[in-house]
C-alpha cells in the first residue's frame, strides 16, 4: 500500500509545484512588463531623443501589460477554488486565448524590428550612453546593459505557457476530471503559437514585397542569373499560354473582386493625385501670381500712404487730446480729496462752533476747486467731444479711401481672371453647377466601388448540349437539371469527368455512403458521382434550335449590275474604307438574365469587349440594334462583309 500510495503524493506534489511555477512566474512576468512600460520607456521620453524610436522598440506593450495583469488576477483567484482549480486555469486559458493571440501576433511579428533598432543603437555611442543611463536610473538592481533582456520577455512568455501546462498535465492522473480541461488548454496554447508564427511568416513575406526598390540598371543586370531568368521565362510562358487560351487560368473569385476594387481604388487616387498636381501648377502659374501682385501694391503703396495720414490726422491729434485731459483729471482728484477735508471740518465746526485759520483755508480751496470745475467742465467736454468727432470722422474716411483703392486695386486684378467680366449671379450659377457634377462623381464612385456588375453565371449550351439536354427532361424532368459551374476531374472508379457547362441530371443526392457531397447524376449517358458544390440549377430558355444561318451573298448578276451602276454614278472623291470582315450570331441565343442580351442567327453584332469583367473569354461584351449586354463567345463568327452597293474605286 505505501508503495501504491507514494507514486500519487509525488504526482500531486508536481503538479502543486508545477501550478505554483505557472502563478510566481506570471507575476514575476507582470512585474517586469510594468517596469518595462512605466520606468525605462518614461524615462527614455523625458529625454526626448529624437533619433530613438520608442514606438518602434516598445511596440504594443502597453496592452500586453493590460492582458497580463486581468489574466494574473484570474490565477490568482484559483488559488481559493480547491480541486476546482486546474478546471479554472484550464478555463481561463481558453478564455484569454483569443485576445492573447490578437496582442502577441503585433508584438511577435514586430520583435526582429525592434532587435534591429536596439543593434543600431549600440553602434550610436550617444544613444548608447542614455540608454545605459536609463537602465540603471530605473533598473540597477537587474545589472542588464541592453534592451533586449526586457524585449524578449514577452516572446519567452508565450512560448512558455504551453509548457507549464504540459507539466501540469503529466501529473494529473488520466483518471482526473480535469484532465480533458487541461488538454483542450494545451492544444489552444500550442494552436495559438501555431497561429502567431504563420502571422509572423506572412508578415515578413508581405514585408519582403512591398519594399519599394529604387535600382539602377546596373543593380538590376547584376541580379540576373540562370535561376532568376528561367523563372521569368516560365511565369512569361504560362502567361502567353493563358491569354492564348491553351491552359485554364486559376480562378478565385473572391480574390479578383476584391482586386477590382482595390485597382479601382488605386486608380481613383491616381487620378485624384493628377487632378491635385495640375490645381497646385495652376496656383503658382495664375491667381498666384495675381494676388501676389496684389499683395504688392497694398505692401508697397496703399497701406504706406493709409499709415502716413493716419498717423497726421488721427494719431497725432489723439495724443494732444489725451495730453489736455491730464490736468481735469488730477484737478478732479484733488476735489476729491478736499472734498473729504471740507466735510470733516464742517463737521468740527457744528460740533465746536468756530474753525482755525488753517481749517479755513482747506475750505476755501474746495470751495474754489468746486466752482472753477463746475464752471470749466461743461466748455472742456464740448470742446473734447468736438475734437473727438472730428478724429472719428477723419479715420471713418481714411478707411474708406483705402477700401475703396483696395477694391479699385482689386477689380484690376480681377478683370484679368478667367471669370473675371462675368456678372455675379452667372458665376455662382456656374460655382453651384461645378459642385453639384462633383458631387454626382463622387456618388458615382461610391456606388461603382460597392457594386460589381455580375457577370452571367449559367454558360449557354451549344447544339449538341441542347439536344442532350431534351432527351434528359424527358427522362428525369426539367427540375432535376443542374449544370457544371467548373471542371470536374474524376478521382475514384465511380466518379465522372465533365467540362465546365455540362448539362446532367441529379439522380439521387448521396452517395453510397450516405455523403451528401457527392450526388449521383446522368450526364446523357454516363451515370457516376460529382461534388454537389459544383453543379447549380439550370432553368430553360425558350430559345429557337440552334441552326447555322449565314447571310444570302448577292449574286455574280448583282454584282455587275451593281458594278455597271457605279461608272455612271458621280465619282467620290475619297475612297471610304469598309472593313473586309464582319462579325455576326452563328446560332440564335436567348437572353436569360438583364446582363445579356438576345441574339438572331446571321445577325450583325458589335463586339464591345472580347471579355466580360472578371477577363474571362467565355463571354463577350457587345452590342446589338443599340442594346449592350454579354453573350457566348463561341455564337460569334467572323465572316467576310458583303460588298457595299455603289461602290467603286476612286479613279
Amino acid at each position: 500500500i505505501y508503495e501504491e500510495v507514494m507514486p500519487c503524493d509525488r504526482m500531486e506534489l508536481s503538479q502543486r509545484l508545477a501550478v505554483d511555477e505557472l502563478i510566481t512566474t506570471e507575476a514575476s512576468y507582470v512585474h517586469n512588463i510594468q517596469l518595462c512600460v512605466s520606468d525605462i520607456r518614461a524615462h527614455l521620453q523625458k529625454k526626448q531623443l529624437p533619433d530613438l524610436d520608442l514606438e518602434g522598440l516598445f511596440s504594443n506593450t502597453d496592452d500586453i501589460l493590460h492582458v497580463s495583469r486581468r489574466f494574473l488576477k484570474g490565477l490568482e483567484a484559483t488559488a481559493t477554488q480547491g480541486h476546482d482549480q486546474l478546471l479554472c486555469i484550464s478555463a481561463l486559458f481558453q478564455e484569454f486565448k483569443e485576445e492573447m493571440e490578437t496582442i502577441y501576433k503585433i508584438y511577435c511579428a514586430s520583435y526582429d524590428h525592434a532587435l534591429l533598432l536596439v543593434e543600431s543603437y549600440c553602434k550610436d555611442p550617444r544613444l548608447q550612453a542614455e540608454i545605459l543611463d536609463t537602465l540603471k536610473a530605473t533598473v540597477p538592481h537587474t545589472g542588464v546593459s541592453d534592451l533586449s533582456f526586457f524585449l524578449v520577455m514577452p516572446v519567452q512568455r508565450i512560448t512558455k505557457y504551453p509548457l507549464l501546462l504540459g507539466k501540469i498535465l503529466e501529473n494529473t492522473p488520466s483518471s482526473a476530471s480535469a484532465r480533458p480541461a487541461l488538454q483542450a488548454a494545451v492544444h489552444a496554447m500550442t494552436q495559438l503559437n501555431a497561429n502567431i508564427n504563420e502571422y509572423k511568416r506572412r508578415r515578413e513575406v508581405a514585408t519582403k514585397y512591398t519594399k519599394a526598390e529604387h535600382l539602377t540598371l546596373r543593380d538590376r543586370l547584376a541580379r540576373l542569373n540562370t535561376h532568376s531568368i528561367a523563372k521569368k521565362t516560365t511565369r512569361l510562358s504560362r502567361l502567353f499560354m493563358h491569354e492564348a487560351g491553351i491552359v485554364a487560368k486559376t480562378e478565385d473569385r473572391e480574390y479578383d473582386d476584391l482586386e477590382e476594387k482595390f485597382q479601382y481604388v488605386v486608380s481613383s487616387v491616381a487620378a485624384l493625385k493628377e487632378n491635385v498636381a495640375s490645381y497646385l501648377g495652376h496656383l503658382e502659374e495664375g491667381p498666384a501670381q495675381q494676388y501676389r501682385r496684389f499683395a504688392q501694391h497694398l505692401h508697397h503703396a496703399a497701406l504706406p500712404e493709409f499709415k502716413r495720414r493716419l498717423d497726421r490726422l488721427v494719431w497725432q491729434p489723439l495724443c494732444s487730446l489725451s495730453d489736455m485731459l491730464v490736468g481735469p483729471q488730477q484737478l478732479v482728484k484733488k476735489r476729491l480729496d478736499k472734498l473729504l477735508d471740507y466735510e470733516e471740518i464742517q463737521e468740527r465746526k457744528r460740533e465746536v462752533g468756530s474753525v482755525t485759520y488753517e481749517e479755513e483755508a482747506a475750505m476755501n480751496t474746495y470751495l474754489a476747486i468746486n466752482a472753477l470745475l463746475v464752471a470749466e467742465i461743461p466748455r472742456f467736454n464740448q470742446l473734447a467731444l468736438q475734437l473727438l468727432g472730428q478724429i472719428v470722422c477723419s479715420l471713418s474716411a481714411l478707411q474708406r479711401d483705402l477700401a475703396a483703392q483696395v477694391l479699385h486695386q482689386a477689380e484690376k486684378e480681377l478683370e484679368q481672371m478667367p471669370h473675371g467680366r462675368m456678372p455675379l449671379p452667372s458665376f455662382w450659377k456656374m460655382m453651384e453647377d461645378t459642385l453639384q457634377q462633383l458631387g454626382a462623381q463622387l456618388r458615382t464612385f461610391c456606388q461603382t466601388f460597392e457594386t460589381v456588375t455580375p457577370s452571367p453565371v449559367t454558360l449557354p449550351l451549344n447544339p449538341a448540349e441542347e439536344r442532350k439536354v431534351l432527351s434528359l427532361v424527358s427522362k428525369h424532368g426539367p427540375d432535376k437539371l443542374y449544370q457544371v459551374t467548373s471542371n470536374i476531374s474524376g478521382s475514384k472508379d465511380l466518379d465522372l469527368t465533365l467540362q465546365r457547362g455540362q448539362i446532367v441530371a441529379l439522380l439521387q443526392s448521396v452517395d453510397t455512403k450516405g455523403n451528401t457531397s457527392r450526388w449521383l447524376v446522368d450526364a446523357g449517358g454516363p451515370r457516376g458521382f460529382v461534388p454537389a458544390g459544383k453543379l447549380q440549377p439550370y432553368c430553360l430558355a425558350q430559345s429557337q434550335q440552334p441552326g447555322m444561318q449565314m447571310p444570302a451573298l448577292e449574286s455574280s448578276a448583282e454584282r455587275r449590275r451593281h458594278s455597271c451602276a457605279s461608272l455612271q454614278a458621280p465619282r467620290p472623291q475619297v475612297a471610304t474604307f469598309t472593313p473586309a470582315f464582319q462579325v455576326v450570331a452563328g446560332f440564335s441565343f436567348a437572353a436569360r438574365s438583364p446582363q445579356e442580351v438576345s441574339l438572331q442567327a446571321g445577325q450583325p453584332v458589335l463586339v464591345l469587349e472580347p471579355h466580360d469583367k472578371k477577363g474571362s473569354k467565355e463571354w463577350s461584351l457587345v452590342e446589338v440594334n443599340g442594346q449592350r449586354g454579354y453573350v457566348p463567345s463561341s455564337y460569334l463568327l467572323t465572316v467576310p462583309a458583303q460588298e457595299p452597293v455603289g461602290w467603286s474605286l476612286p479613279v
